[in-house]
Formats: C-alpha cells, sequence, structure tokens
C-alpha cells in the first residue's frame, strides 16, 4: 500500500535529536528525506558514542531510510547548488538560531523566491523572537524556564532531573511534524506554503494544563509533593518495596482505591484519605516496604488496581504487552550487527515493510549531481 507521504520531499538541515527525530518519522511514513551535512563531520551526532558501525548508535536510530548530501553551506555557490533541489522539496526542516539560515541566503523568504509551495519548519528553543531567541540553552533550561522541573522534587526537595529529553520531543519533534502535516493540507487547498515556527519552551505549556488551570482559576500555584500528581496524594506515588524495587501506585479513583486497599490488606480506616493524606502514604509505605515487588505483583495481578512494578528498561523491552504489540520487532542493521529500531508514533498500516540503514555521509552527492 502506498505510505501516505510518498513523493513528498523533505530538506533536512538540522541535526542532533529534534528535527532529525522529525524528519525520521516523514520519512517512516513514506517521505523522501534529504540530509544536507557539512563536508568532513557530518552531524554532529554521528560522533557521539557509543558506536554502532562507522557511527553512533543514536545516529544510526534517528536517521535509518535518509539520504544524505555534504555541502558547505557557507560557500558562494551553495545556494546555487541546492537551488534544483530546493525547486522541488516540499518542506524544509532547520533548527538553527534565528537568523542563521538568513545569513546563509536559505532563510524562508529567499527560499520561498524559489519555491512558493515549500513549507518552512524553524525549530528551536524559544523561537523567531523574543528577548530570548539568541540565548544558548539545552533541553533542562526549557524545561526549567517553563516551570515544569520545579514540579518535580526529591526527598530533599530539589528539583528531579527529567528522565527523558522533554522539550526536544515532546516541544520540538512532536509540534513540528503535526504543524507540517496541517501546513500541507492547507497548501492542498491554497497551493501555497508557509513558515511555521516552533519553539520548544513554548509548547511544554500543554503538558502543564491541569496545573495552569488550578494556578489562574482558583489561585491554587502546584508545588512538588502538594497536589495530585505531584506526590500530595497515597493514590499517585511510587512506594519502595522490601527489596529495594518500585510500586507504581495510581489508583485514582474510589473503585481502584478500594481494590488497591484490599489487594494489600491495608485496615479500613486508610479508606478515607481526604483528611491525612500523608500519614496514609506513610502507612501504606510500611505495608509495601514489608514485602519485595514479586510478592506485591503477585497480590495486584488480575485486580484493577491501577497498578505496576517499576521496569527496567531492559525489562521493558522484553515485555509481552510490547512484544504483542510488535513494538520492537523491527530491525536496524549496521555492519557491527543487528538491533531494534527506534518506535514511532506511525501507524503500522502507514509505515514500510523494512527498514533501512542511516545514510553514510555525502553518499547522495552523486545522485543529485553535487559531485563526490
Amino acid at each position: 500500500m502506498m505510505r501516505p507521504l510518498e513523493g513528498i520531499r523533505v530538506l533536512d538541515f538540522s541535526t542532533l535529536l529534534p528535527g532529525p527525530m522529525a524528519t525520521l518519522v516523514l520519512a517512516e511514513a513514506g517521505a523522501e528525506v534529504i540530509k544536507i551535512e557539512r563536508p568532513g563531520r557530518g552531524d554532529e551526532m554521528r560522533s557521539y558514542v557509543p558506536k554502532f558501525g562507522d557511527d553512533s548508535v543514536n545516529f544510526a536510530l534517528l536517521n535509518r531510510g535518509k539520504r544524505s548530501i555534504a555541502l558547505d553551506l557557507k560557500q558562494p555557490d551553495a545556494i546555487g547548488r541546492l537551488r534544483p533541489l530546493i525547486e522541488s522539496a516540499d518542506i524544509v526542516i532547520e533548527q538553527f538560531r534565528p537568523g542563521v539560515m538568513d545569513r546563509l541566503g536559505l532563510g524562508y523568504a529567499a527560499l520561498a523566491a524559489i519555491n512558493p509551495r515549500l513549507i518552512y519548519c524553524a525549530i528551536t528553543g524559544y523561537g523567531q523572537n523574543g528577548p530570548r531567541a539568541q540565548v544558548a540553552a539545552h533541553d533542562l533550561n526549557y524545561v526549567a524556564e517553563s516551570g515544569m522541573l520545579s514540579l518535580a522534587a526529591g526527598s530533599d526537595g530539589a528539583p528531579v532531573l527529567p528522565p527523558a529529553l522533554i522539550a526536544d520531543i515532546a516541544g520540538g519533534t512532536y509540534p513540528a511534524i503535526v504543524n507540517i502535516l496541517l501546513a500541507l493540507r492547507q497548501r492542498d487547498r491554497t497551493g501555497s506554503g508557509c513558515q511555521l515556527d516552533i519553539a520548544m519552551a513554548d509548547n511544554l505549556f500543554t503538558f502543564m494544563y491541569w496545573a495552569l488551570g488550578n494556578g489562574q482559576a482558583a489561585g491554587q500555584w502546584p508545588s512538588p509533593g502538594g497536589d495530585l500528581v505531584t506526590g500530595g496524594s497515597p493514590r499517585y506515588q511510587v512506594y519502595r518495596t522490601a527489596d529495594g524495587r518500585f510500586i507504581a501506585a495510581a489508583p485514582l479513583e474510589d473503585k481502584f482505591w478500594d481494590n488497591f486497599l484490599d489487594a494489600i490488606g491495608a485496615p479500613p480506616e486508610l479508606r478515607d484519605d481526604s483528611r491525612a493524606p500523608q500519614e496514609v502514604r506513610v502507612r501504606i509505605q510500611r505495608i509495601l516496604g514489608a514485602e519485595s515487588a514479586a510478592h506485591w505483583a503477585g497480590r495486584l495481578a488480575g485486580r484493577d488496581v491501577c497498578c505496576s512494578v517499576v521496569a527496567t528498561l531492559q525489562e521493558a523491552l522484553a515485555d509481552p504487552q510490547f512484544a504483542a504489540r510488535g513494538v520492537f520487532a523491527r530491525t536496524l542493521e549496521s555492519g557491527a550487527g543487528t538491533i531494534a529500531a527506534l518506535p514511532v508514533p506511525v501507524a503500522p498500516q502507514f509505515r514500510g515493510a523494512d527498514v533501512a540503514a542511516a545514510p553514510a555521509l555525502g553518499e547522495a552527492n552523486a545522485d543529485f549531481g553535487l559531485g563526490n
């Protein structure tokens, strides 16, 4: 079956994570993605470790199924050499600081003059304007400045480092994909492309909808350890077991809460947790801390309790649920061997059957008339 984005050509000027992951998703849906990389070194992520063949495993996971051309964008003839690709492209993705592509002669106005149907997506930390537009930052900075980091604190009260690159992926990659697809739909109607300004920091506020609502409507600004999903309730907690593992307990609704208390043998007085939630939390911790995770897994199995043993990533890869769904069934190969391909949120009916390898630097130069 024809994939939804077959016939769509993407020029990818981005490096590292947000842009390359966005173009990976587009490639999975059938788009032709051409990476424009600097000669010699290419995308900085190629040099990361550990290696998987000639490049890093990170690069291999994020750039499978793409083409690569090596071209020095600072050379005077760069735009002329790229012009045929610009004329035939549907989408451009870049993640330089604001103004860099303009100085290279590759900004939206210059490219739209060549190809008015072009959808031009710029992914940055703070967007194309505002007092921080030129400030250097990384994922942790965006999470901190959006207020998100303040909502998660450890036992000492200090914010806990997020275990995922939330701003890069949830604030950059996914909004870029959504808006590119919206722009393609708009272009179907109007025939014209557009410029998309994706700011990773801006897009984090969507994930704090409840905190924004509570604070603005009721003056109840959330604090770590003080609210329903930040540790203020015994019904949404991580509890330690006797063997040093953990139970993620989320029996929020009364029916789940009652089932949970029955399963762990909690005394009846703990059912009403509204008057002294922290006391209830301490007593539940005492109960769960007396037995192993395996013991509680057995007691909780088959009940509607919304509880899970906290799995390691290695355990999750072998989980029968994910195996049944085929999450890690597709593989990625290189001279170093075979590993599971990175799962991406493209429905199976929209993906290709095979997973191609990541491109060698400049492997497609000759194919596009750019020399070796």
